[in-house]
């Protein structure tokens, strides 16, 4: 109840109000029933606009440094994304990966929507970058279909660094549901599981207008880091 309240009579007129958000595609989401939510990742606010401008309520897999920041900003994240729904996970790898992954298997079998960003974290340029492999494990194993969706100009309203957003325009595109049960009990391949990634990042490159690079976002953070550890982006 207070999640509609707050989508409906709260935050959502304030943000419809302000930055005039559009959607092209809305009918591809399923009325019911559990799916996946393939999404870039352009900025921390995509995990606000998104949830707001879709029917259903999303559960976002988020980093746990959002539910552990400190003073007033850290305790307003740290609400906003328990009310909306966002679930902590440990991005450190090993065991932590596996628990995560469990999170999502479980959202999923409440036949609920999840959403996931396979590139794994934010872009730090503005390009579309290699796909983790977790999101197509449990593609299979939950027998769903992924929704490939892309955000438009949200690094743009809030870049990464920056505390409060800028007024602007922003929009989703919203493709077809990739449908991938012919790969049923093949959760444990691989090579399955990268074809699949691969395939819902041509999806997302094919929604939008990012330039694509076969990366990881992370080693692309990782080099800037190295290079000039004053423009380090945000993980």
């Amino acid at each position: 109840m207070f999640y509609w309240f707050m989508k409906y009579v709260v935050v959502g007129p304030i943000v419809r109000a302000v930055f005039r958000p559009w959607v092209v595609g809305s009918e591809h989401i399923p009325a019911h029933g559990a799916a996946i939510l393939a999404s870039n990742h352009l900025s921390v606010s995509d995990s606000i606009f998104l949830p707001l401008m879709i029917d259903r309520p999303v559960s976002f897999l988020a980093k746990s440094d959002y539910f552990t920041g400190r003073g007033l900003k850290g305790w307003a994240t740290r609400n906003f994304m328990k009310l909306t729904g966002q679930i902590p996970i440990d991005r450190s790898g090993g065991k932590a990966s596996e628990a995560s992954l469990n999170t999502g298997l479980m959202v999923l079998g409440r036949g609920d929507l999840l959403g996931i960003y396979p590139e794994g974290t934010r872009s730090p340029d503005g390009k579309l970058y290699r796909g983790r492999t977790g999101l197509a494990r449990m593609a299979v194993e939950a027998g769903v279909p992924v929704v490939p969706l892309v955000m438009v100009d949200t690094e743009k309203v809030m870049p990464i660094g920056r505390t409060l957003p800028r007024v602007g325009r922003v929009g989703i595109v919203i493709g077809e549901p990739l449908d991938f049960s012919r790969f049923a009990g093949m959760e444990g391949d691989r090579f399955v599981l990268r074809s699949i990634t691969d395939e819902i990042m041509v999806a997302l490159q094919g929604l939008g207008e990012q330039e694509y690079d076969d990366v990881y976002a992370s080693a692309v953070k990782e080099r800037i880091a190295a290079a000039d550890p004053d423009r380090a982006p945000a993980r």
